[in-house]
């Protein structure tokens, strides 16, 4: 949908869109001739603009009524879409810079026998979406630095209103299916807006508890969606390097939630596995010899203890290599060269769609890590070795052309590796290739 006077920023991010809109220029005399405005929020208004941020700073401690003043009267008043934005940006820009400045609209709004509130809500319904989030932006900020709490139907709508903007249908908009992409890049940002109004006023105890109250986000979906985005490998790295107990309690209430709140057993499944794969078992284990005053500490240690503990007893050669592979850290680890392991498991690459495969040739993109491009490259080989119907897939996939090009990488490992898969790649009978480097390496003098 185009969005009337903001089409030009559609390809911009929020933040950009932001920059620019403090960069425009308005001009306001129009609106002082037609009387949407008075001379003295004329006068103001072109004062405070052309001001220095050290300057505006002064300006509203200074003048702190009429800067209220003038600033709502130009938000509610003016109903253009453009200089709705650019007063927006202003109210934000000067509560970020000082907290206090949020007692000056409060203030002078008590005077009116008004809340404030009452002036920004009606902006969340707005048809258009960029006025929308940086109205609640402004209400975030406000509700938390103003000592005018934000309650009762004002603050259960803002909520309601969050809760919307941060469903899973506007995450999946936003992202994609995590496998084939198909995001909308300009919808990440705003619900990423949206995410942090939230996390903003949720330093606030009162509105902690009114979104528990609210059920917060009841979304057993984005389970799914972190399947295939998985945050498994980064917060096992935060949990192994954290000296902070609030910081490892976040993370092992996250890991719970994953294992505990997922609608399918599978998806379970794999973050345990991952979990295992990045060695928060062993984490684990380390931590329970330890003192927490927290007891939700101990007990989510428990749990967790007990459901990986489980995962390993049935943990399978292919569900190790899949969580290897899924956790993007590939090691040389036993199923690598297990010769039993391909020839039983080569063919299950093919599996949903060849998902392990599309990592495989993401590694291949992505990484520039060399062992993990040799473990990749290796792997590529011994999978059009064992199963060489696969030498198509590949080929589609565009693994093979990867693969070829590590053969110039300026490491020797990855070189070997991405050279024998080659090899791999153009010979059907792969013992004879066997047989003759083994004859080859067998005619190389030694050196006396």
């Amino acid at each position: 949908m185009e969005l009337p006077e903001t089409s030009d920023f559609a390809s911009a991010n929020l933040f950009s869109k932001m920059a620019e809109i403090r960069a425009s220029k308005i001009n306001w005399q129009p609106y002082l001739q037609s009387q949407l405005i008075s001379a003295d929020d004329f006068e103001f208004i072109q004062r405070f603009t052309a001001a220095g941020t050290e300057q505006r700073r002064r300006i509203a401690e200074i003048e702190g009524t009429q800067c209220a003043q003038t600033l709502l009267h130009l938000v509610t008043r003016i109903v253009k879409e453009s200089v709705v934005h650019f007063v927006l940006v202003l109210i934000e820009d000067l509560l970020q810079e000082n907290g206090e400045h949020a007692q000056i609209f409060s203030v002078f709004t008590r005077r009116n026998h008004r809340s404030q509130w009452v002036l920004f809500m009606p902006m969340l319904n707005r048809q258009e979406i960029l006025t929308m989030h940086l109205a609640a932006r402004v209400v975030a900020r406000l509700a938390i630095m103003s000592r005018e709490l934000l309650q009762g139907s004002d603050l259960g709508f803002y909520l309601t209103w969050l809760k919307t903007h941060l469903s899973v249908q506007k995450l999946r908009a936003a992202v994609g299916d995590g496998v084939s992409g198909g995001g909308n890049s300009e919808a990440l940002h705003y619900f990423q807006s949206a995410a942090s109004c939230l996390q903003l006023i949720l330093r606030t105890g009162e509105y902690r508890f009114a979104w528990v109250q609210e059920d917060g986000i009841s979304c057993p979906q984005v389970c799914e969606l972190l399947r295939n985005n998985s945050p498994v490998p980064a917060l096992a790295d935060v949990l192994n390097e954290s000296v902070k107990e609030k910081v490892t309690r976040i993370v092992l209430a996250a890991f719970r939630n994953m294992l505990s709140q997922a609608v399918e057993k599978e998806t379970r499944h794999e973050f345990a596995l991952t979990m295992i794969q990045c060695k928060v078992l062993k984490q684990l284990e380390n931590l329970e010899q330890q003192k927490f005053e927290d007891e939700d500490v101990v007990e989510d240690i428990k749990f967790m203890l007990e459901k990986l503990g489980e995962s390993v007893h049935d943990l399978s050669s292919f569900d190790e290599y899949s969580a290897e592979l899924k956790a993007g850290r590939l090691e040389w680890s036993p199923v690598h060269k297990s010769e039993k392991f391909w020839r039983e498991n080569a063919a299950r690459l093919n599996e949903k769609n060849y998902e392990l495969l599309k990592i495989l040739n993401h590694l291949l993109q992505a990484s520039d890590d060399p062992q993990v491009l040799s473990v990749a490259a290796h792997d590529i080989g011994e999978y059009v070795r064992h199963y060489p119907r696969g030498k198509k897939i590949i080929e589609q996939l565009g693994c093979k052309q990867l693969v070829m090009g590590l053969m110039h990488h300026v490491d020797t490992d990855v070189r070997y590796n991405a050279l024998l898969a080659v090899q791999k790649f153009m010979v059907h009978n792969w013992e004879y290739l066997g047989k003759q480097l083994q004859s080859q390496q067998g005619s190389i003098p030694t050196r006396s």
